[in-house]
């Protein structure tokens, strides 16, 4: 057993930690031998000094050895599940998980909050009366078995070590360096017990990591890392320039998924990176012999209303409400205010500034910016426009839901700032950018 001191004076100086430091290391930051000022200094140590693969993939099994570590090997498919770095409009989970467990894939899918601009999985979930976003591992298992897939949140003891390392790094502007990123992420995937995943790595004006080089590094580093820890995993690059869908805020974004679910409404872009995930997800599970078959299977899926009765099983099961898919408008808050917000000069959209438009969402009251922060449900903006819309008198940017006037007139103002209008035809980016299936550093 090394000081504590020393661990951290060794990568303070450029050493490569062996993996018998970094698990000692983790381990104190689990049970409290280790103190704040300790982790913040070790943190800091590895954002100026990074870490080898090896270090990477030590520390992220150190970080899921810190609690529970599930098993779904008795279940007749494989686990599977995929993972977002977030952004606006991105609710692709919802469908996703129904549509791959239609296909003969398990998704026990552990999801997050919102924080900042970018929405969170279980925040939408928790808009759906009765739902249980938390349930006991018993119930979990249950769920996943029967139904195929099942949303829930991150079970205290999985990870623990991660849960505070990661509060110290978000008071010492030590969060957005690969290597603890890539565990924090990894580590809580791995105790879930996957067979395998697939990364959604968000880049553009809404994203985490918005230059595309930053975000590239990152997929890089989750494949290389998962992988080396025994997880199959792939990664697509994703634009996140524009919101992924039209709605953004927790209800109306619930009522889009069952939309799209049901065929109400199919909009392009989510539609394909919904669909792209999916297909990955199927490819690693051996549900499909290439791409082609995962995407059809996938569309099939969908056409069929095979997801749709998945997820409306899930709903039922984790105590939501049977008609959910029939009559959402019972069941989903709705905000007092609905009014268009129209931009002060027509034009066609040029860009997006896409945490902009999140941030309205948050000023509603749809968002928070501290973890403790309450969320409503019902507020949001619906039918935002895209890039490449034209705007004007006759064409809102989007229909703001509000608690308040004084909200309203907040994220009217927000928007507004969010968009560029111009003349002419934009040049689009590319949706799906690029594949990831092993680290260029491995």
């Amino acid at each position: 057993m090394k000081l504590t001191q020393e661990i951290i004076a060794a990568k303070r100086d450029g050493g490569e930690l062996p993996d018998a430091d970094i698990r000692q290391f983790v381990a104190g930051i689990a049970d409290g031998s280790v103190s704040e000022g300790q982790a913040a200094s070790f943190a800091m140590a590895i954002f100026f000094r990074d870490m080898s693969v090896r270090e990477r993939v030590a520390l992220t099994l150190a970080m899921r050895d810190s609690g529970a570590v599930l098993n779904w090997d008795d279940l007749p498919g494989p686990a599977l599940d995929k993972h977002s770095t977030g952004g606006v409009g991105d609710t692709v989970s919802l469908p996703l998980a129904a549509a791959v467990a239609a296909c003969g894939g398990y998704v026990p899918m552990i999801s997050g909050r919102g924080l900042g601009h970018t929405g969170g999985t279980l925040d939408k979930l928790d808009a759906v009366p009765g739902y249980v976003t938390q349930p006991d591992n018993a119930l979990f298992r249950k769920v996943v078995r029967a139904e195929g897939c099942a949303i829930i949140g991150q079970t205290a003891d999985l990870a623990p070590a991660d849960k505070r390392l990661y509060a110290i790094r978000d008071v010492t502007a030590t969060v957005e360096t690969i290597p603890l990123l890539t565990s924090s992420i990894l580590s809580k995937k791995l105790a879930a017990g996957l067979h395998g995943l697939v990364m959604d790595v968000k880049y553009g004006s809404g994203a985490f990591l918005p230059e595309y080089r930053k975000g590239l590094a990152l997929a890089d580093a989750l494949v290389g890392v998962a992988n080396g820890a025994g997880l199959p995993t792939t990664a697509l690059m994703t634009d996140m320039d524009e919101p992924l869908a039209t709605s953004a805020g927790n209800a109306l974004e619930v009522g889009y998924a069952l939309d799209h679910l049901t065929g109400k409404r199919r909009e392009p872009r989510f539609h394909e990176v919904t669909v792209a995930l999916a297909a990955e997800m199927l490819l690693l599970g051996k549900l499909a012999v290439d791409i082609d078959e995962a995407r059809r299977k996938i569309e099939a899926a969908f056409a069929s209303g095979a997801a749709a009765e998945r997820f409306a099983r899930m709903i039922v099961a984790l105590g939501g409400p049977a008609d959910l898919l029939e009559r959402p408008e019972n069941h989903l808050a709705a905000a007092p205010i609905t009014r268009a917000v129209y931009p002060e000069t027509s034009g066609i959209v040029q860009a997006v500034d896409t945490r902009g438009a999140g941030q309205a969402v948050v000023a509603l009251g749809g968002g928070r910016t501290r973890p403790q922060d309450p969320i409503d449900h019902a507020v949001g903006i619906a039918e935002l426009a895209g890039v490449g819309d034209a705007v004007g008198a006759d064409h809102p940017l989007g229909i703001v839901h509000a608690r308040d006037e004084a909200g309203f007139a907040m994220a009217q103002r927000r928007l507004r700032d969010a968009y560029r209008l111009g003349e002419g035809a934009p040049e689009r980016g590319v949706l799906i950018a690029e594949r990831i299936t092993e680290s260029s550093h491995a």
